[in-house]
Protein backbone atom coordinates (compact mmCIF):
# COMPACT_ATOMS: atom_id res chain seq x y z
CA UNK A 1 0.00 0.00 0.00
CA UNK A 2 2.93 1.98 0.26
CA UNK A 3 3.16 3.19 -3.60
CA UNK A 4 -0.41 4.16 -3.68
CA UNK A 5 -0.54 6.21 -0.25
CA UNK A 6 3.19 7.95 -1.95
CA UNK A 7 0.34 8.24 -5.45
CA UNK A 8 -2.46 9.93 -3.17
CA UNK A 9 -0.41 12.21 -1.28
CA UNK A 10 1.44 13.83 -4.37
CA UNK A 11 -1.85 15.70 -5.09
CA UNK A 12 0.34 18.18 -2.39
CA UNK A 13 1.94 19.69 -5.29
CA UNK A 14 -0.90 20.74 -7.17
CA UNK A 15 -3.66 21.54 -4.01
CA UNK A 16 -4.67 24.76 -4.86
CA UNK A 17 -4.56 23.46 -8.58
CA UNK A 18 -6.75 20.58 -7.53
CA UNK A 19 -9.19 23.31 -5.02
CA UNK A 20 -9.95 25.62 -7.66
CA UNK A 21 -9.97 23.33 -10.76
CA UNK A 22 -12.00 20.18 -10.08
CA UNK A 23 -15.30 20.04 -10.06
CA UNK A 24 -18.17 19.67 -6.75
CA UNK A 25 -21.17 17.51 -6.71
CA UNK A 26 -24.34 18.30 -7.40
CA UNK A 27 -26.90 18.96 -4.51
CA UNK A 28 -29.15 15.61 -6.23
CA UNK A 29 -26.13 13.82 -4.70
CA UNK A 30 -26.92 14.78 -0.78
CA UNK A 31 -30.29 14.34 -1.97
CA UNK A 32 -29.23 10.48 -2.80
CA UNK A 33 -27.48 10.09 0.19
CA UNK A 34 -30.08 11.63 2.58
CA UNK A 35 -32.42 9.03 0.61
CA UNK A 36 -30.37 6.16 1.22
CA UNK A 37 -29.16 6.61 4.64
CA UNK A 38 -32.58 7.71 5.92
CA UNK A 39 -30.86 10.61 7.57
CA UNK A 40 -31.32 14.07 6.93
CA UNK A 41 -27.64 15.66 6.76
CA UNK A 42 -28.76 18.85 8.42
CA UNK A 43 -27.19 17.96 12.39
CA UNK A 44 -25.22 14.90 11.16
CA UNK A 45 -22.26 14.30 12.07
CA UNK A 46 -20.11 13.68 9.30
CA UNK A 47 -16.55 12.72 8.62
CA UNK A 48 -15.44 13.41 5.41
CA UNK A 49 -12.00 10.85 4.61
CA UNK A 50 -9.70 11.89 2.23
CA UNK A 51 -10.78 15.04 2.57
CA UNK A 52 -8.45 16.83 0.71
CA UNK A 53 -8.59 20.69 -0.07
CA UNK A 54 -12.35 20.07 1.17
CA UNK A 55 -14.83 20.11 -1.91
CA UNK A 56 -17.01 17.37 -0.12
CA UNK A 57 -16.61 18.70 2.82
CA UNK A 58 -17.59 22.42 1.93
CA UNK A 59 -21.27 21.08 0.30
CA UNK A 60 -21.44 19.02 3.25
CA UNK A 61 -21.87 21.47 5.93
CA UNK A 62 -23.79 23.80 3.76
CA UNK A 63 -26.20 21.37 4.12
CA UNK A 64 -25.75 21.75 7.37
CA UNK A 65 -23.71 18.57 8.70
CA UNK A 66 -21.27 19.19 11.41
CA UNK A 67 -18.36 18.15 9.25
CA UNK A 68 -14.31 16.82 10.70
CA UNK A 69 -12.15 16.63 7.94
CA UNK A 70 -9.44 13.65 7.10
CA UNK A 71 -7.02 14.20 5.47
CA UNK A 72 -3.06 12.92 5.30
CA UNK A 73 -1.47 15.12 3.14
CA UNK A 74 0.04 18.52 4.65
CA UNK A 75 -0.65 20.49 1.44
CA UNK A 76 -4.12 19.57 0.82
CA UNK A 77 -4.59 20.19 4.85
CA UNK A 78 -2.98 23.60 4.47
CA UNK A 79 -5.70 24.65 2.04
CA UNK A 80 -8.31 23.34 3.25
CA UNK A 81 -7.67 24.88 6.81
CA UNK A 82 -7.45 28.48 4.52
CA UNK A 83 -10.43 27.79 2.86
CA UNK A 84 -12.59 26.18 5.78
CA UNK A 85 -11.37 28.23 8.76
CA UNK A 86 -12.90 26.53 11.87
CA UNK A 87 -13.58 23.66 10.22
CA UNK A 88 -12.28 20.36 12.19
CA UNK A 89 -9.37 18.79 10.65
CA UNK A 90 -7.67 15.90 11.85
CA UNK A 91 -4.70 14.62 9.78
CA UNK A 92 -4.66 10.45 9.18
CA UNK A 93 -5.68 7.47 7.15
CA UNK A 94 -8.94 6.02 6.40
CA UNK A 95 -7.05 2.55 6.63
CA UNK A 96 -6.21 3.78 10.88
CA UNK A 97 -8.72 6.88 11.54
CA UNK A 98 -8.00 9.20 14.55
CA UNK A 99 -11.41 8.73 15.65
CA UNK A 100 -13.29 7.65 18.44
CA UNK A 101 -15.93 4.40 18.19
CA UNK A 102 -19.08 5.17 17.24
CA UNK A 103 -18.56 9.07 17.01
CA UNK A 104 -20.06 9.34 13.44
CA UNK A 105 -23.48 9.45 11.99
CA UNK A 106 -22.11 9.19 8.30
CA UNK A 107 -18.35 8.52 7.32
CA UNK A 108 -17.76 9.94 3.43
CA UNK A 109 -14.90 9.39 0.87
CA UNK A 110 -15.26 11.79 -1.65
CA UNK A 111 -12.67 10.36 -4.72
CA UNK A 112 -11.04 9.04 -1.95
CA UNK A 113 -11.69 5.60 -1.16
CA UNK A 114 -9.48 3.63 -3.34
CA UNK A 115 -6.44 4.93 -1.77
CA UNK A 116 -7.45 2.79 1.00
CA UNK A 117 -6.48 -1.17 1.92
CA UNK A 118 -10.48 -2.29 2.25
CA UNK A 119 -8.94 -4.79 5.21
CA UNK A 120 -8.69 -2.10 7.29
CA UNK A 121 -10.92 0.80 6.05
CA UNK A 122 -13.89 -1.23 6.04
CA UNK A 123 -13.41 -2.16 9.79
CA UNK A 124 -11.89 1.06 10.90
CA UNK A 125 -15.43 2.64 9.20
CA UNK A 126 -17.38 0.53 10.92
CA UNK A 127 -15.82 1.20 14.04
CA UNK A 128 -16.04 4.88 13.82
CA UNK A 129 -20.05 4.62 13.09
CA UNK A 130 -22.68 4.47 15.64
CA UNK A 131 -25.25 1.73 14.89
CA UNK A 132 -27.45 2.42 12.01
CA UNK A 133 -24.90 4.92 10.75
CA UNK A 134 -23.36 4.79 6.97
CA UNK A 135 -20.60 4.83 4.70
CA UNK A 136 -20.97 6.59 1.42
CA UNK A 137 -18.33 6.57 -1.34
CA UNK A 138 -18.37 8.35 -4.26
CA UNK A 139 -16.64 9.44 -7.38
CA UNK A 140 -17.57 11.78 -10.46
CA UNK A 141 -16.77 9.87 -13.68
CA UNK A 142 -17.01 11.72 -17.21
CA UNK A 143 -19.74 10.42 -19.37
CA UNK A 144 -18.25 8.49 -21.74
CA UNK A 145 -21.13 8.57 -23.77
CA UNK A 146 -20.84 12.15 -24.84
CA UNK A 147 -18.58 11.99 -28.39
CA UNK A 148 -15.78 14.40 -27.53
CA UNK A 149 -14.79 13.23 -23.65
CA UNK A 150 -14.91 9.58 -25.29
CA UNK A 151 -12.24 10.58 -28.12
CA UNK A 152 -10.17 12.50 -25.17
CA UNK A 153 -10.21 9.23 -23.07
CA UNK A 154 -8.68 7.42 -25.88
CA UNK A 155 -5.83 10.23 -26.09
CA UNK A 156 -5.22 9.66 -22.57
CA UNK A 157 -4.95 5.88 -22.42
CA UNK A 158 -2.51 6.43 -25.34
CA UNK A 159 -0.43 8.79 -23.77
CA UNK A 160 -0.62 7.38 -20.15
CA UNK A 161 -2.10 4.34 -20.42
CA UNK A 162 -5.01 4.98 -17.57
CA UNK A 163 -7.30 8.32 -17.69
CA UNK A 164 -8.59 10.86 -16.11
CA UNK A 165 -12.06 10.14 -16.96
CA UNK A 166 -13.17 6.50 -14.90
CA UNK A 167 -13.67 5.94 -11.45
CA UNK A 168 -11.62 2.77 -9.99
CA UNK A 169 -14.88 0.53 -9.46
CA UNK A 170 -18.25 1.89 -7.23
CA UNK A 171 -18.48 0.02 -4.22
CA UNK A 172 -14.57 -1.10 -4.38
CA UNK A 173 -13.72 -3.82 -2.55
CA UNK A 174 -16.17 -3.80 0.08
CA UNK A 175 -17.78 -7.34 1.05
CA UNK A 176 -21.11 -8.79 -0.34
CA UNK A 177 -22.30 -9.26 2.99
CA UNK A 178 -22.17 -5.04 3.74
CA UNK A 179 -25.23 -5.07 1.04
CA UNK A 180 -24.23 -1.90 -0.57
CA UNK A 181 -26.75 0.52 -2.67
CA UNK A 182 -25.14 2.27 -5.30
CA UNK A 183 -26.67 4.91 -7.50
CA UNK A 184 -25.91 7.04 -10.73
CA UNK A 185 -26.47 10.81 -10.45
CA UNK A 186 -25.82 12.06 -13.89
CA UNK A 187 -24.64 16.65 -14.01
CA UNK A 188 -23.09 18.44 -16.09
CA UNK A 189 -20.93 21.92 -15.78
CA UNK A 190 -19.75 24.85 -17.96
CA UNK A 191 -16.51 26.02 -17.57
CA UNK A 192 -13.43 28.03 -19.14
CA UNK A 193 -11.07 25.49 -21.23
CA UNK A 194 -7.71 26.66 -18.89
CA UNK A 195 -9.96 25.03 -15.83
CA UNK A 196 -10.97 21.84 -17.74
CA UNK A 197 -7.59 21.82 -18.84
CA UNK A 198 -6.45 22.64 -15.00
CA UNK A 199 -8.30 19.61 -13.49
CA UNK A 200 -6.79 17.15 -16.27
CA UNK A 201 -3.45 17.98 -14.68
CA UNK A 202 -4.09 17.66 -11.34
CA UNK A 203 -5.15 13.94 -11.81
CA UNK A 204 -2.47 11.66 -10.26
CA UNK A 205 -1.74 10.19 -14.23
CA UNK A 206 0.15 13.52 -14.53
CA UNK A 207 1.70 13.60 -11.46
CA UNK A 208 4.06 10.45 -12.37
CA UNK A 209 4.10 11.35 -16.04
CA UNK A 210 6.33 14.58 -15.52
CA UNK A 211 6.27 18.41 -16.50
CA UNK A 212 7.39 18.05 -19.77
CA UNK A 213 5.49 15.03 -21.33
CA UNK A 214 2.06 17.13 -19.50
CA UNK A 215 2.87 20.14 -20.91
CA UNK A 216 2.79 19.21 -24.08
CA UNK A 217 -0.26 16.68 -24.21
CA UNK A 218 -2.59 19.93 -22.54
CA UNK A 219 -1.39 22.34 -25.39
CA UNK A 220 -1.70 19.15 -27.94
CA UNK A 221 -6.15 19.23 -25.93
CA UNK A 222 -6.39 22.96 -26.58
CA UNK A 223 -6.10 22.83 -29.90
CA UNK A 224 -8.14 20.07 -30.41
CA UNK A 225 -10.95 21.39 -27.95
CA UNK A 226 -11.12 24.46 -29.31
CA UNK A 227 -12.20 23.44 -32.51
CA UNK A 228 -15.18 21.73 -30.71
CA UNK A 229 -15.18 25.01 -28.33
CA UNK A 230 -14.13 28.07 -30.26
CA UNK A 231 -15.76 30.43 -27.64
CA UNK A 232 -13.37 28.71 -25.05
CA UNK A 233 -15.83 27.38 -22.54
CA UNK A 234 -16.20 23.67 -22.18
CA UNK A 235 -19.50 21.96 -21.08
CA UNK A 236 -18.15 18.52 -19.16
CA UNK A 237 -20.46 15.65 -18.67
CA UNK A 238 -20.41 13.76 -15.42
CA UNK A 239 -22.34 11.05 -13.02
CA UNK A 240 -21.60 10.32 -9.65
CA UNK A 241 -21.09 6.83 -8.94
CA UNK A 242 -22.60 6.81 -5.29
CA UNK A 243 -22.57 3.64 -3.24
CA UNK A 244 -23.86 3.67 0.49
CA UNK A 245 -23.64 0.66 3.17
CA UNK A 246 -25.20 0.52 6.54
CA UNK A 247 -23.88 0.15 9.61
CA UNK A 248 -25.78 -2.79 11.34
CA UNK A 249 -25.84 -3.77 15.05
CA UNK A 250 -23.48 -6.31 15.75
CA UNK A 251 -24.57 -9.88 16.08
CA UNK A 252 -23.66 -9.66 19.87
CA UNK A 253 -25.65 -7.05 20.73
CA UNK A 254 -28.72 -7.66 22.70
Amino acid sequence: MRGMTNRALSFDAVADQYDTSRPGYPPALFDTVEELTGRPLEGSRVVDVGAGTGIASRLLRERGARVTAVEPGPGMADRLRRSLPGMPLVRGLGDALPLADGSADLITYAQAWHWTDPLRSVPEAMRVLRTGGALALWWNVSDGGVPWIAAQGERLRRQVGGGAHSAPGRGRNLPRELAPTERRVPWNRRVPLDTHLANLASHSVFRVLGEEATTAFLERERAELLKLFPDGTVEEAYAVELTVVLRAPSPSAP
